[in-house]
């Protein structure tokens, strides 16, 4: 029974050692699963916030491109304003991913190391206890058979005297003999009892201190480790949460930045940026005056009006050279001329200001260049050791012919811009402008010159050759009028056939009187050969002899997205 009851207990707590060793296994392995959890956790951040750098990156405004060139608008800036916030917000990201790295991943993984060097030292304890007494309970039933056996062999070495001792055939010798056996056996007999009571004592002694104090200690320790790990693994949740609200104050202020950058948008201003850019300097064409053929009076067109004189004499057919004034083309493609004169007037005006701030810049980096020779060359004067003086004068003479160079550059476009601010029309003149005088009923016919803008920008002028005036009731003469307008003596030969970029049906009629204009009927529909510049005019053509421009407001133009030289203007 005894045995038994021994056997169940070490199975008992074999078995226990058993499941605390499977249980803090799965612990470890549990705080080795979250360690590889809050590792990919950072590899996402890492992966997210080089993402994020680089769509902000990519979406930089380039130097030296156009984009730079569209800063100047709200919106623009605004967008950039985000780019940038959103290139910090990344790097917050950056920060979590640093933080779960240094303050879980590492800690956990070093933690991983020692818990399991501890563990490893308890169930190694654990073991060594129980082969102890496992050890100590072979050996206490070894003298417990001993003495068992003992006392046997004492009984029968008695019962064997008693014997001996009874049978009168047997010699008084081997009756003395029997009785020295019997009592020797007798002695092995009390020595295995004590031996076996000794051992016995101290094998309890150690079962009690292995099932009170040794067993309990390790399971005590085992249990401490295993709240350390539960207690750390919360450490490290918590840690796991607190990494992220450290840097929402910083994501606020990110996401503050990309709300202030989107309020800051002023669209009033980024339009009227619009209309600075792309201001012609043209003036409205004035009003077209009613023609009454059922008496004679004369037609006057006022400075700003987009009639082109006739001319009084026909030239010799052959020889015609077709005048489109003001709609002459611009055949000068690319950069256009150095004086800008294939841009509207603001526009010239502008690009001629800012290239003489350009030249300005640099006469004064050249100067400064010069300033800072000279004084290196008194320094060398003074102290001759320190250089030859003469060896500045090359560079000297080479800034000071830059110099010359560039003002001589300056002085040229202060001209143009001189002379682009005289011809433009003044802001406050809005009253529009005849150019002769009606008197009494007198018809004038004539064909009048004006300052005007061709079309793709260009500044053109034109004088008539010639004037003639008819009274049809005061006999007298009436007076050449002085014009004071320049010469325009620019003429454009026909131009090569050009493609068709698209279709337009007339809205309205248009009869089309001035030269270089075509007569066109409500609802007839025409191709389109040249788009709208900003003049107000779209060129068509009726068929391969018939060409002309009609007012574009006249027209509903229908332009093929894949033509050629289709484009679009302000």
């Amino acid at each position: 029974m005894v045995e038994d009851r021994m056997g169940d207990c070490w199975s008992y707590t074999k078995d226990q050692f058993d499941n605390l060793e499977k249980h803090t296994q799965w612990g470890i392995e549990f705080v080795e699963k979250y360690t590889k959890f809050v590792k990919e956790r950072s590899e996402i951040e890492t992966s997210y916030a080089k993402q994020i750098r680089n769509l902000s990156k990519k979406y930089q405004p380039k130097k030296n491109s156009r984009e730079e060139e569209e800063n100047k608008f709200s919106f623009c800036r605004a967008f950039v304003m985000t780019l940038n916030e959103l290139n910090d917000y990344a790097g917050q990201h950056e920060v979590i991913a640093e933080n779960l790295t240094s303050q879980i991943i590492a800690e956990l993984s070093r933690y991983l190391q020692e818990i399991k060097t501890e563990r490893k030292s308890h169930f190694h304890d654990g073991r060594k206890a129980q082969q102890h007494i496992e050890s100590s309970w072979k050996q206490l039933e070894s003298c417990k058979r001993r003495f068992e056996r003992d006392c046997k062999e004492a009984d029968r070495a008695q019962q064997y005297f008693e014997k001996m001792d009874a049978d009168i055939n047997v010699t008084k010798a081997d009756v003395e003999k029997a009785r020295q056996q019997a009592q020797m056996r007798h002695q092995m007999a009390s020595d295995s009892k004590n031996d076996y009571s000794a051992y016995l004592q101290k094998f309890n002694q150690e079962q009690n201190e292995h099932y009170y104090t040794i067993i309990p200690n390790i399971f005590q320790k085992l249990q401490d480790m295993e709240e350390k790990r539960i207690e750390r693994i919360g450490v490290c949740m918590k840690t796991f949460a607190d990494v992220d609200r450290q840097v929402l104050p910083i994501v606020g202020k990110c996401l503050d930045g990309m709300t202030k950058a989107a309020e800051s948008i002023e669209p009033k201003t980024d339009s009227k940026q619009v209309v600075e850019s792309y201001k012609s300097g043209f003036e409205p064409p004035g009003d077209v005056e009613f023609e009454d053929y059922g008496q004679a009076m004369k037609r006057t067109a006022s400075d700003t009006s987009l009639s082109n004189a006739r001319e009084g004499k026909e030239k010799p057919a052959g020889k015609t050279k077709t005048k489109l004034w003001p709609f002459i083309k611009n055949k000068n493609k690319g950069s256009g001329p150095e004086d800008f004169s294939h841009l509207p007037p603001e526009q010239r005006r502008k690009k001629l200001q800012g290239k003489i701030d350009e030249l300005s810049k640099d006469i004064q980096k050249e100067m400064d260049q010069r300033d800072a020779l000279t004084k290196m060359k008194d320094v060398y004067i003074k102290n001759p050791q320190m250089g030859d003086p003469t060896s500045v004068d090359p560079r000297l003479t080479e800034i000071g012919q830059n110099i010359e160079k560039l003002q001589s550059e300056m002085q040229k476009f202060e001209g143009w811009l001189a002379e682009v601010e005289e011809r433009m029309p003044s802001k406050s003149d809005t009253q529009r402008r005849s150019l002769y005088e009606t008197q009494n009923n007198t018809t004038v016919s004539n064909n009048c010159a004006q300052d005007r803008e061709s079309p793709d920008g260009s500044y053109t002028e034109e004088q008539n050759s010639e004037t003639q005036v008819k009274a049809n009731i005061n006999p007298e003469p009436i007076p050449n009028p002085t014009s004071t307008t320049p010469e325009f003596d620019d003429e454009f030969d026909d131009e090569e056939t050009l493609p068709t970029i698209g279709t337009c049906k007339a809205l309205y009629p248009f009869e089309g009187h001035n030269e270089g204009t075509i007569s066109v009927a409500e609802g007839e529909l025409l191709y389109v050969i040249e788009e709208d510049k900003g003049d107000g005019w779209t060129r068509v053509r009726r068929n391969e002899d018939e060409e002309g421009y009609v007012p574009t407001s006249y027209v509903e133009v229908f332009l093929e997205t894949n033509a050629k030289g289709a484009m679009t203007y302000i």
